[in-house]
């Protein structure tokens, strides 16, 4: 992953960033299959890649740890699971994510983990139950 030149188009991808990638994931989803083996075979390849443990998640908001990680990440690939819509977390990182995408043009890429992409889109299936049940918490 190495820098382009330094046009004022291409400004972007002349930060400097600490992590190529932040993995944004449900833990009880996929933790310890899926993520934890994409995460083992980026870092093998040499790519920076942030994955949070479980020492992070202690308070209700999304930490200040978790938004540096995103803001300071070139990549960012949000892993939908069956349950990803119904954590708070998942779906705060997924609005940093989208904001970082607009303000500073970072690359989303979307995995669709046992999950039908159009589910996603459309807020059917178990995205749709997670989604009344946030909207029933708030």
């Amino acid at each position: 992953m190495t820098n382009r030149g330094a046009s004022s188009s291409s400004a972007p991808f002349t930060k400097s960033w600490k992590y190529h990638v932040f993995l944004s994931f449900r833990g009880f989803d996929t933790r310890s299959n899926f993520t934890s083996h994409l995460y083992s075979n980026l870092r093998l390849q040499g790519i920076n890649t942030f994955m949070d443990d479980d020492e992070l998640r202690r308070g209700e908001e999304i930490s200040n740890t978790l938004l540096t990680a995103i803001e300071d990440s070139k990549i960012s690939v949000v892993v939908f699971s069956k349950n990803y819509a119904s954590s708070k977390w998942c779906l705060d990182e997924l609005v940093k994510i989208l904001d970082c995408k607009e303000s500073n043009q970072q690359l989303v890429i979307p995995v669709f983990y046992k999950v039908n992409p159009s589910d996603v889109r459309n807020h059917r299936g178990s995205f749709e139950d997670a989604l009344a049940n946030m909207d029933c918490n708030m």
